[in-house]
């Protein structure tokens, strides 16, 4: 299985990182071993000093796919979940400074949390979903699907045409704006609504 992740999908996020808004949605990939193992905290790496959360709604794929039409993209899903792109900001901004790929600052081993995952026909519109981040007991982070540059729909049939989807694939739709660096002992609570979907603490 593989992670596409969504970057710049929310006007404010791209505001608050000073970066150009897309013509299109910009992909990148985490891999496999990105993922933080369920019950384990999330080990800040040696190799920064700016890891920022990215809390994001979640989507995974049901079965296999190829230039999936956007009509046809909700059959491609029945699960909607939530989850943290970790980025080793300081990294990243090097990597991109010098044009280079940034994967390094995204694909770190942990750098992808997967909370629990709930059934898209629990919720009456997926384009209007609130979900937020709670850092020590604040939000930090709040979004609405609502404010997506590209729905979730729009996003099946743009990935669809480059990337083969298939079943377990796990796509993170973006982050809003409210990101922020994480230090030791960091706790962090993600939510859909009123439902917290993870709990991870931060080492």
């Amino acid at each position: 299985m593989k992670l596409i992740c969504i970057g710049r999908n929310y006007t404010d996020h791209i505001k608050e990182l000073e970066n150009e808004k897309p013509t299109d949605p910009v992909v990148f990939l985490k891999p496999d071993t990105s993922i933080l193992l369920k019950k384990q905290p999330f080990f800040i790496p040696d190799f920064s000093n700016d890891v920022h959360h990215e809390v994001e709604i979640l989507v995974k794929i049901n079965k296999v796919g190829k230039h999936i039409a956007k009509k046809f993209a909700h059959k491609y899903y029945d699960d909607i979940g939530l989850g943290i792109d970790f980025t080793a900001r300081d990294l990243q901004s090097q990597l991109k400074t010098k044009g280079l790929p940034w994967e390094k600052a995204k694909g770190f081993d942990g750098a992808a949390v997967i909370g629990d995952w709930l059934p898209k026909k629990n919720f009456e519109d997926l384009n209007n979903l609130n979900f937020s981040l709670e850092k020590n007991g604040s939000i930090v982070q709040n979004g609405n699907t609502s404010l997506m540059l590209w729905k979730i729909d729009e996003i099946i049939e743009y990935v669809s045409k480059y990337f083969t989807l298939k079943i377990g694939d796990i796509i993170f739709t973006g982050t809003p704006s409210g990101v922020g660096r994480v230090i030791a002992n960091d706790k962090l609570n993600g939510f859909i609504e009123d439902r917290q979907l993870f709990s991870i603490t931060v080492k």
